[in-house]
């Protein structure tokens, strides 16, 4: 089911891959639910490479985006010197890439949040005049004092929060850890902020903490990745605004309906990257429950459902579960529905169908675990436990091998020597450079779709 009201919108389109077979008794169902939107006129803001902004907006086109980013400015940026240039450099092309009528901001950040454009507590508008503006003001950008990034997301949240437009969206990038505010003080600014923008985070450097990082683009259900060289980042910066300018359908929710008896077991999503979001369920009425997905444009997404049902006999069917698209009412009036898929439970006696995996479970399943085992490999390196981390690392390096997963076997070895993939026998390099293991652990989530 698909709502095509708004001619200018992405078609979603739902698509459900399992084997529905349970045995006499069984009581667990997975599935893969596939989620597309296409034909929203965007291609992931990659029309805009090579041309301005304004030439990239067709005539007319009405912008309903909000853009902000946050520059870190806290004395480690002056080491070395060069990498406050970069950043300048990387948000004035970020700034490049807007497209006409985007309201937007820079804020500069360190032990507190400062505008740095346009000022005021207000958005500009993106157009040439603005964006000249926006950058002779990043000239005056310098480094000094402290860390504390959730005031940084805290006015974001302010200067976001008044723009009437439906795509909210951030840039964080930062060089250093958090020192001069209290983990739990970020904790409820992401809370807090959660669900009002999507947020990406880039650490430049390598003396950021990954899990912040990727912290905060888990909870503002943006992207986290590291850029070792701050030469990478104006690159880096002109990919992310592309993508936030692609962006054309804001707070579209994952709907599940369960049947009396039946519970959902967990809703993760597998791809483009593992993001689990079984706790972020709110509850939407008598046995429904909404999972938020953020921003869409061109784009396609698995999530990997698991439902519980009551045991039931053979020959008896049951409709587990039905997944649809829907955009919230903020009023809280009836949804607007884009897609819906269904999940279904089949009980036989048929030994070989009901011990049948989808092929899409079992892959998506391994790419989780892959992202599970690099994690705890890399902790137990860090701990000294050498033996646990080269077994969770060769694990890795099987899952990857036998998925397809190229880009991130890439990086294990950067970490480890493969003596044999297929059957995961590695041995832990004596040194590894600090960016190659950051980037392995940023990138762990990371996974690549099922082979046709």
């Amino acid at each position: 089911m698909a709502d095509n009201s708004e001619t200018n919108a992405p078609r979603f389109s739902v698509e459900v891959y399992q084997n529905e077979y349970l045995p006499e008794g069984g009581r667990e169902v997975n599935a893969i639910v596939t989620v597309t939107s296409a034909g929203g006129g965007t291609s992931g803001g990659a029309h805009l490479v090579g041309t301005s902004a304004s030439a990239a907006s067709p005539p007319g086109r009405r912008t309903d985006a909000a853009v902000v980013v946050m520059v870190d400015c806290s004395g480690s940026m002056d080491y070395p010197p060069t990498k406050m240039r970069n950043a300048r450099d990387a948000t004035a092309a970020a700034v490049d890439t807007l497209r006409d009528g985007t309201a937007f901001a820079v804020v500069s950040g360190t032990h507190m949040a400062a505008e740095v454009y346009p000022g005021g507590g207000r958005l500009a508008a993106a157009d040439a005049t603005t964006r000249a503006r926006a950058k002779e003001a990043l000239r005056g950008l310098s480094a000094g004092g402290g860390t504390a990034i959730g005031t940084w997301l805290r006015l974001a949240d302010r200067l976001l929060g008044g723009a009437d437009v439906p795509i909210r969206h951030g840039i964080l990038l930062t060089d250093g850890r958090n020192e001069h505010e209290r983990p739990e003080d970020l904790r409820a600014v992401l809370d807090a902020c959660a669900g009002r923008f999507t947020c990406d985070a880039r650490g430049v450097g390598t003396d950021w903490e990954v899990g912040e990082v990727t912290g905060i683009a888990s909870a503002l259900l943006g992207t986290a990745d590291i850029v070792a060289d701050p030469s990478g980042l104006a690159a880096d910066f002109t990919r992310m605004m592309e993508n936030a300018m692609g962006k054309e359908v804001a707070a579209v929710a994952l709907r599940l309906w369960t049947p009396v008896g039946a519970e959902v077991v967990f809703v993760k999503q597998v791809a483009p990257a593992v993001e689990d979001l079984t706790g972020r369920r709110r509850e939407a009425g008598v046995r429904f429950g909404d999972y938020p997905t953020g921003s869409w444009g061109d784009e396609s997404r698995d999530y990997h459902v698991c439902v519980r049902v009551p045991e039931a006999g053979v020959g008896r069917e049951m409709l587990a579960a039905r997944a649809s698209l829907i955009i919230p009412d903020p009023a809280g009036g009836a949804p607007r529905p884009l897609a819906q898929g269904l999940v279904r439970a089949v009980w036989t006696d048929d030994l070989a169908a009901s011990t049948a995996i989808s092929p899409q479970v079992a892959h998506y399943t391994g790419q989780a675990e892959l992202a599970q085992v690099i994690r705890q490999g890399l902790d137990a390196r860090k701990f000294g436990d050498l033996d646990n981390a080269t077994a969770k690392l060769g694990r890795a390096v099987q899952l990857a091998a036998a998925s397809g997963n190229e880009d991130t076997a890439k990086l294990l070895a950067k970490v480890v020597d493969v003596v044999d993939a297929a059957t995961g026998t590695v041995r832990l390099k004596a040194r590894v450079a600090e960016a190659d293991e950051m980037t392995l652990e940023t990138r762990s989530t990371r996974t690549v779709r099922v082979k046709k």
